[in-house]
């Protein structure tokens, strides 16, 4: 299968053309409250996002959709959450990629502490991909892709994006 780069340039060029403001209006939104993922195992979650990658566990519920599930946060910082729940008697099977779903979370760490995660992730086995020197790819224990990324909040290679 053959790509056409310049027409998918040109296309691209096209949206931004016509749909970038100028004068971008505010949000309607406050913020992010948090993304919800699921976990297969509650401990192992709470392990490798609070010992691992330093993000605090700040509460642990039930979930109110679920009797017996639980929902619980870890901060990620800038007042953002980062969510879990379990679906015990569930079986959802592995975690797939698929169009529509989650591609990767990107979660912005200042470079001291990305050199520091990238060491923690080395020395726990963690199989990861470094790219341009600023972005860490990896799995969580259940799959789900995360970025960590050197870049401030609202910056994408250097450029402003927000």
């Amino acid at each position: 299968m053959s790509i056409d780069h310049v027409a998918i340039e040109a296309r691209r060029e096209e949206i931004r053309r016509r749909h970038l403001l100028t004068r971008r209006p505010p949000s309607s939104a406050r913020g992010l409250h948090h993304v919800a993922l699921l976990s297969s195992d509650v401990e192992r979650t709470v392990k490798f996002y609070q010992d691992l990658l330093e993000f605090p566990l700040t509460e642990i519920i039930e979930n109110r959709d679920y009797k017996g599930s639980s929902h619980f946060f870890f901060d990620i910082g800038n007042g953002n959450l980062l969510a879990f729940f379990d679906l015990p008697g569930l079986d959802l099977g592995p975690y797939q990629e698929v169009l529509g779903g989650l591609h990767h979370i990107a979660i912005s760490v200042d470079p001291v502490t990305w050199e520091r995660l990238r060491g923690k992730l080395e020395m726990a086995g963690v199989p990861h991909q470094i790219e341009s020197g600023a972005s860490i790819y990896f799995k969580d224990p259940d799959g789900a892709r995360l970025e960590l990324l050197a870049d401030h909040l609202g910056e994408m290679y250097g450029a402003r994006v927000l």
